[in-house]
């Protein structure tokens, strides 16, 4: 499954029925899945229906949908409010009935307000097909719009796979850093022992077991070394996965920012602080980039 960003646009647009319309639907980026109709007065039939199919389809990402509709070609004409003309008539018999007036004429009774109706004439079955059509043209924008967030997903996805290509070099780095070498870390702890043993006066045995303990554990960096190649490799296979996984790859962007951190807390060495230091930096645009997928 490829992945998607969580930016992106389409728009269409289709005709039918005496109308014209276009959609046109923006996605940002979001925690989760926000979505945001602007219709024109009389439609909302219409948002039910594309809000259900925009759900199935994404995952996240604000999700602005406009629609914009024109009348075209609907037919003027005479129409009468049949309803509103029945009651008319039922009132006159019964004040007829009880005045004696004189019956109604047709010309009086169809220049009461709300009878007859002059202008374009909409016809319920066009209004129906219309309806349903702009459903459908929302689904083929919407299709459109998540072929757009695909696309940038595959760049997306290259310059991921780069940033991951990079933390895997700075880690073999980190490996091979003179620093880490046996004799290295036995120098460094037997002069920072020999520290504390000169200051032993003002140290008991057990305070002085528990500081080489913490030299110790400061030299090594094992862990954090270890821990930066198993977050890389599921890194990895989240990205041929592909998917929404947008969520699970920043929270393993989190975690090798924290063993990029501890590894440059502990280093005692130059250029064991230098990969730290640049892990930390390809980590965060690792993240940043992250942060736009679904």
């Amino acid at each position: 499954m490829a992945l998607s960003s969580m930016t992106g646009f389409a728009r269409g647009q289709g005709g039918g029925g005496g109308y014209a319309w276009i959609w046109e639907i923006k996605s940002v980026n979001a925690k989760g899945l926000d979505l945001r109709f602007r219709l024109p007065p009389g439609w909302d039939a219409i948002e039910l229906p594309a809000r259900s199919r925009a759900a199935a389809a994404l995952a996240r990402g604000t999700i602005h949908a406009s629609l914009t509709i024109e009348r075209r070609g609907l037919a003027s004409g005479v129409r009468i409010n049949e309803e509103v003309l029945a009651a008319v008539m039922a009132r006159l018999k019964d004040l007829a009935a009880r005045i004696g007036a004189a019956p109604p004429t047709l010309d009086g009774i169809l220049s009461l307000k709300g009878i007859v109706e002059i202008g374009e004439i909409e016809e319920e079955d066009a209004r129906r097909a219309a309806e349903a059509a702009i459903v459908e043209d929302f689904s083929a924008t919407l299709s459109a719009l998540i072929a757009n967030r695909r696309d940038e997903g595959a760049t997306l996805a290259r310059l991921l796979t780069t940033r991951l290509a990079e933390i895997n070099a700075l880690v073999a780095r980190a490996e091979a850093a003179p620093g880490r070498r046996p004799e290295a870390i036995r120098e460094r702890m037997a002069a920072q022992i020999a520290l504390l043993l000169d200051a032993s006066d003002r140290f008991d045995a057990d305070r002085l077991h528990q500081e080489a303990v913490l030299i110790a554990s400061r030299s090594d960096i094992r862990e954090e070394l270890d821990r930066l190649a198993a977050h890389v490799a599921q890194a990895q296979r989240l990205l041929e996965e592909g998917g929404p996984v947008g969520r699970r790859l920043d929270f393993l962007a989190q975690e090798m920012h924290r063993e990029a951190n501890t590894l440059t807390a502990k280093s005692n060495d130059v250029e064991l602080t230098k990969v730290g230091l640049e892990l930390k930096a390809v980590v965060e645009q690792f993240r940043e980039q992250v942060q736009n997928l679904e």
